[in-house]
């Protein structure tokens, strides 16, 4: 029989803390950039040891503590960490780091006599005002040189960073970004022009009796947009007339399925006509919405009408006016490409600015991925950074921090940096010192002191990562004015902004936003429940 257990103070402090000290310490060495590295052993196989040094995914690596009061102190940090990591890509440790501060004094303050309700209200009033104090120190990221040196902050691989850099100062904060795995030890660019989708589904009626890895490319294409399923031959008679009336000479034909007897037809046709070329790619989209999405945006990219089943559509009544056109389309076993979509340049930018918008108001990952990589593709244009590694899992550390590197870089140049390497988040200790001043009760004055002391919780766990003496540090700078931080890389005080060291805007108010609320809501947790005998954890 599974029987819940009750834990009631002064256990519930305790166990929750422990949890969340064993995450923390695991994930606080990977701050700053000069980081080291924590290793997760592989379960069930006898591949070598993940190496990492991002916090979300050690976090997400660790499923369940063996003690389980501990263990819902652990979780409950897990899922926002892993939240942060989702949103914004970066900033787990600074968030751990932040959390534990202000959960650990806050714990002290309350055991001691103070009331939980009013330190959380307090801190929340607190975290309007460094939020607003960020707001005040983001600026635009100052110009293409300063990506590099953002990415190289994130990376801290100067060879990556500078690839990174580059791509973004191409292609744009909106562009499209892939990264792949290389097949040697070196990295390298390429920029690919106009649009494409990962289809994997290509008929072999691409290959026009080219070999099976030929990419095939028509110019001045006409391209009929569909999620049909062509069964009969005889459908394509239509199809081909309407092509002839319209004087077409190389046709792109997308639809949901395709019979051997069509595949055998438009092959026939292909090699029967020189005048003629057609091509066939079945529609991209792994469910129905995503197919349906996929034919919104090229009809608006190519300026043709979608034939759909859910609305009855056939080939019948087919017209020239359908199709769209592109100066290029190309499609190989992978992907299908557009290059010079011929719609209407006005209906092409108001999908965009109905898409960013959309963008703007989404907070949900899956989501935010899908509507980038569609303004991606309505932009046209993408570059792709082939990393490789000497080993499985140097190539797998180094492509997972590409990813977040270009996560930050976008945020970046799309809501602005503040000073890099903790010297924002101690700039904010000056809006929160005067209503330590004036605080009127102990609890608002315990609330802002422990903000206070969290404010400079990163910038002393990056320090002491890089091997310096965080006390030390701390007394330097208070010796200079503001914008000055520690660029721990050269070990000396240096003007932020003059030595290039910026953080993401939105990055460090996601973490600062995240973890001051959730450890003030962890603060009035009195009693956990959990079962005495647990189901077994699976990874979500």
């Amino acid at each position: 029989m599974n029987v819940p257990a009750v834990v009631f103070q002064p256990e519930t402090y305790q166990g929750m803390q422990r949890g969340i000290d064993q995450l923390v310490d695991a994930i606080r060495p990977t701050l700053g950039p000069l980081p080291r590295l924590v290793a997760l052993e592989r379960p069930a196989n006898h591949k070598a040891p993940e190496l990492l040094d991002n916090g979300g995914v050690i976090a997400r690596r660790i499923l369940a503590l063996p003690d389980r009061r501990a263990d819902m102190g652990a979780m409950y940090l897990r899922h926002l960490l892993w939240r942060v990591h989702e949103q914004v890509g970066d900033g787990t440790a600074t968030t751990a780091v932040l959390f534990q501060t202000i959960y650990n004094e806050g714990v002290r303050y309350i055991v001691a006599g103070g009331s939980p309700m009013m330190l959380r209200r307090h801190l929340e009033a607190g975290q309007g005002l460094i939020l607003a104090e960020l707001n005040r120190l983001t600026t635009p990221l100052p110009g293409p040189a300063n990506l590099t040196r953002l990415a190289e902050s994130v990376c801290y691989d100067p060879a990556l960073a500078r690839l990174l850099g580059d791509s973004f100062d191409h292609m744009g904060q909106d562009g499209r970004l892939e990264i792949r795995s290389g097949h040697s030890g070196a990295m390298k660019r390429e920029y690919v022009a106009g649009s494409y989708w990962d289809s994997k589904r290509l008929a072999d009626t691409t290959q026009a009796g080219s070999p099976a890895n030929t990419r095939v490319e028509l110019l001045d294409a006409a391209i009929l947009i569909s999620d049909l399923d062509l069964v009969d031959p005889h459908q394509l008679d239509i199809l081909f007339t309407q092509a002839g009336q319209a004087g077409l000479f190389n046709l792109v034909i997308v639809a949901n399925s395709l019979s051997e007897a069509v595949v055998g037809t438009l092959y026939r046709v292909n090699q029967e006509s020189d005048t003629f070329k057609v091509m066939a790619t079945r529609t991209p989209g792994p469910s129905a919405v995503d197919q349906a999405l996929f034919m919104d945006d090229l009809a608006v990219l190519t300026g043709g009408r979608p034939r759909l089943k859910v609305v009855g559509n056939t080939l019948s009544g087919l017209t020239p006016d359908d199709f769209g056109s592109a100066r290029r389309a190309w499609a190989d076993r992978d992907y299908l490409g557009l290059v010079g979509g011929q719609g209407d340049a006005r209906q092409i930018r108001g999908r965009l600015q109905s898409l960013r918008h959309t963008l703007a108001r989404t907070s949900e990952p899956a989501q935010r991925r899908q509507l980038q990589l569609r303004i991606g593709q309505l932009l046209g244009g993408a570059a792709v950074v082939w990393v490789g590694g000497a080993t499985e899992t140097e190539l797998e550390t180094r492509k997972a921090l590409a990813e977040r590197t270009a996560n930050a870089l976008r945020s970046a140049m799309r809501d602005g940096v503040v000073p890099g390497g903790g010297a924002a988040l101690l700039a904010c200790q000056a809006v929160i010192r005067p209503r330590l001043e004036q605080a009127g009760c102990a609890d608002e004055r315990a609330a802002y002191r422990v903000l206070q002391s969290a404010l400079e919780a990163p910038l002393r766990t990056l320090v002491a990562n890089a091997g310096y003496e965080a006390g030390v540090v701390i007394g330097q700078l208070a010796r200079h004015g503001p914008g000055c931080g520690f660029d721990v890389t050269a070990g000396e005080v240096v003007d932020m902004a003059e030595a290039g060291i910026w953080d993401s805007a939105a990055v460090v108010k996601t973490a600062v936003g995240g973890a001051i609320s959730a450890a003030a809501l962890a603060l009035t947790t009195d009693v956990l429940v959990h079962h005495k005998n647990p189901p077994q954890a699976t990874e979500p």
